[in-house]
């Protein structure tokens, strides 16, 4: 059972896995009396979307405002019946760009990749939930797993929820405009107007969008990395950090700070997965210890840093999270909530993964170094098309 931290005058809640995230979610939202805001990347038609949606029309039947944002490119696969069963039951649903090219390498429409990653609750503007975790089964038994995506959301209740709110109506109301063609200079205006950062003492809620909040994510992570003096730990599915980000590690590694990297074992999408092992090489020399989780994908978005600054959220530290889509971070500066969090970490960490030892550029073969450097090489093609290719 994971323990509530009171921060400010906030609660907080570390939520591992499904199993602990969506009893809580279904509860709260049954909970419900007047709204409840939803963005998911995937909404699966599995038994844990089935779950959810049946939570959700039963708010709505009862005359709360039910509204859900998914993303045009991880829900596609979410059948129209779904869809129309919602709304028949006064579930209010949008689509954040279902227009999908993703291979079409024309400038103009690779901004279709820019996808709503964030995943977001809030209900009553009171309960606020956090972090990584899709509405899908997170058990992926197709791949032969038994064990869960090894993912982390935060139940917030108290002030910061009101702010998460307001973020979302202000997304919800984007949409809307959007959807009914009414695009241009307009929207641009309400969102420069009205977007900000929801802070509170000891934790904030960290946006990535691409107006006003491009970089504060990653300069997050880089403040405290920059700050670190003990340990740095860093779970991540998709690590593929640009060279300041890089540096900053390479750097705090040289001033005797631990840095402890848990990435992903299992190769889930290859080109990112093996780009990501163009990096060790270089992670290695510079001391840097790297563990690949192996009992089931990972799909955490976390750090801890000197067992007092943590994050939790939806952001992935590659060129897609960190340049291209809207993503959600809280970070929390304390030492009860950040120790929760390096505990399950480390447990991870040693019950859970494969160190990769300093010999590991010696142990692979030369076809193994080019699959790497070919699969950088896309990743950096996709994103210079882009114009953000030299940075990393």
């Amino acid at each position: 059972m994971s323990s509530i931290f009171k921060v400010a005058r906030n609660q907080l809640t570390l939520l591992k896995n499904g199993a602990a995230y969506f009893p809580q979610l279904c509860a709260d939202i049954d909970a419900a009396q007047h709204s409840i805001y939803l963005e998911t990347y995937i909404f699966a038609a599995d038994e844990t979307g089935r779950m959810v949606a049946d939570a959700l029309r039963r708010a709505a039947a009862r005359g709360v405002v039910v509204r859900v944002i998914l993303d045009g490119y991880g829900s596609a696969e979410l059948p129209q019946s779904w869809l129309d069963e919602l709304r028949a039951g006064k579930v209010e649903v949008q689509w954040f760009r279902r227009e999908i090219s993703p291979f079409t390498l024309r400038r103009s429409r690779m901004r279709r990749l820019r996808r709503l990653h964030r995943k977001l609750v809030v209900i009553d503007g009171e309960v606020a939930f956090v972090g990584g975790i899709n509405i899908v089964n997170d058990v992926s038994r197709r791949d032969g797993f038994d064990s869960p995506r090894l993912d982390y959301a935060v139940r917030v209740q108290g002030m910061v929820a009101g702010e998460i709110q307001a973020t979302m109506r202000r997304l919800w109301g984007v949409v809307s405009w959007v959807n009914f063609r009414r695009r241009g200079k307009e929207i641009r205006r309400f969102v420069l107007n009205r977007t900000k950062q929801a802070v509170a003492p000891g934790i904030t809620l960290v946006l990535r969008d691409n107006l006003r909040h491009r970089h504060d994510i990653e300069n997050a992570y880089l403040k405290a990395i920059a700050g670190a003096q003990r340990e740095i730990i860093i779970a991540n599915a998709y690590f593929l950090p640009r060279r300041v980000f890089r540096q900053a590690l390479i750097h705090a590694a040289q001033r005797g700070v631990r840095v402890m990297l848990l990435l992903q074992g299992r190769a889930e999408y290859r080109v990112q997965h093996y780009a990501t092992h163009a990096l060790y090489d270089q992670l290695l020399a510079a001391g840097i210890e790297i563990y690949e989780y192996q009992p089931s994908y990972l799909h955490a978005k976390v750090a801890v840093v000197d067992g007092q600054w943590a994050t939790v959220g939806s952001s992935n530290i590659d060129p897609f999270s960190l340049m291209l889509a809207r993503e959600a971070n809280v970070a929390v500066k304390d030492v009860g909530f950040a120790g929760e969090l390096r505990a399950s970490l480390l447990a991870a960490i040693t019950d859970d993964a494969v160190r990769v030892g300093d010999e590991y550029g010696v142990r692979r073969n030369w076809i193994g170094k080019l699959i790497a450097r070919i699969s950088y090489g896309i990743v950096r093609l996709l994103i210079g098309l882009l114009g953000y290719g030299k940075s990393i």
